[in-house]
C-alpha cells in the first residue's frame, strides 16, 4: 500500500507534546510507514519557527511561547483554530515540498469556495488570505524527505491573542476567521470537507500513475494514542 493514509483525531492537546510527538514518528519511519495526518486543536501557545524572532512577539502575557523547528516567524494556537498536521513521505509520493504548499492552501481555498467566499494566496507570504486578511498559516519542517508540522486555520476561536504578536513577522496584519466570514462551522465540522479535498490534491500533485491510485491509498481513522500528555 504505497500511499496509505491514515487520520488521527486528537481533540483538544497542549502543542509540546504533540511536537515532540511528531519529531518521534518522523525520526522512526520505517520505507513501509502510512503516511498519516494529525487533526487538532491546540491548548493557548504562541509558536517561533526557525526564522522567528523574538521581537515580533510584542506581549504575549500569560500565553506560553515555544520555539520550533517549523518554517516561518511567529504564529498563535488555541481553541476554535483547527491544525492539520500533515507527516508525509515526500519521496515515497513523488511530492514536492512547494507542491504540498500548494495542496494545503488550495484545499483551504476550495472549501471557501463552496461557501461563496473568495480566498486567495500572497506571493511570497504563504497562507490564505480573505480580503487581505490572514485566514490559515503554514509552516513545515522536511527531514530526509518526511514532512511535519502544517497547516493552521482559524474557525471560530478567540483572535485577540493575534494582537500579541506581528503575526507571521509582519506588523499589523489582520487576520480573520471562517465565523467572521459568515462560515457557522466548528473545526470538527470544517475538518469534515477539507481532509477530503486535501487527500484529492494530494494523489492529484503525487505523481503517481492515475491507475495505481485506487489501489494505493486507503484512509483510515484512528484514535489518538500516540500522544501522552
Amino acid at each position: 500500500m504505497l500511499n496509505r493514509l491514515e487520520i488521527r483525531q486528537m481533540g483538544l492537546r497542549p502543542y509540546e507534546p504533540v511536537y515532540q510527538a511528531m519529531g518521534a514518528f518522523t525520526d522512526a519511519r520505517e520505507p513501509g510507514t502510512a503516511d498519516e495526518i494529525w487533526v487538532l486543536e491546540h491548548e493557548p501557545v504562541y509558536t517561533l519557527g526557525l526564522g522567528g524572532k523574538m521581537e515580533h512577539v510584542l506581549d504575549p502575557g500569560a500565553i506560553p511561547v515555544v520555539r520550533t523547528d517549523r518554517g516561518g516567524q511567529v504564529t498563535y494556537h488555541g481553541p476554535g483554530q483547527l491544525i492539520i498536521y500533515v507527516l508525509l513521505d515526500l519521496n515515497r509520493r513523488n511530492l514536492r515540498v512547494r507542491a504540498l504548499v500548494s495542496s494545503l492552501e488550495q484545499a483551504v481555498i476550495n472549501c471557501l469556495a463552496r461557501d461563496g467566499i473568495d480566498a486567495a494566496r500572497v506571493s511570497g507570504a504563504p497562507g490564505v488570505y480573505v480580503a487581505g486578511r490572514k485566514l490559515a498559516a503554514l509552516g513545515l519542517r522536511v527531514r530526509k524527505g518526511r514532512s511535519y508540522h502544517g497547516l493552521a486555520v482559524n474557525v471560530d476561536g478567540d483572535l485577540t491573542p493575534f494582537a500579541g504578536i506581528n503575526p507571521c513577522g509582519y506588523a499589523g496584519l489582520p487576520v480573520t476567521r471562517l465565523s467572521d466570514l459568515g462560515v457557522n462551522m466548528n473545526c470538527q465540522e470544517f475538518s469534515a470537507g477539507l481532509l477530503p479535498e486535501l487527500c484529492g490534491l494530494l494523489d492529484q500533485e503525487s505523481r503517481i500513475p492515475q491507475q495505481l491510485r485506487a489501489q494505493q491509498r486507503r484512509v483510515t481513522h484512528l484514535r489518538p494514542e500516540l500522544i501522552h500528555d
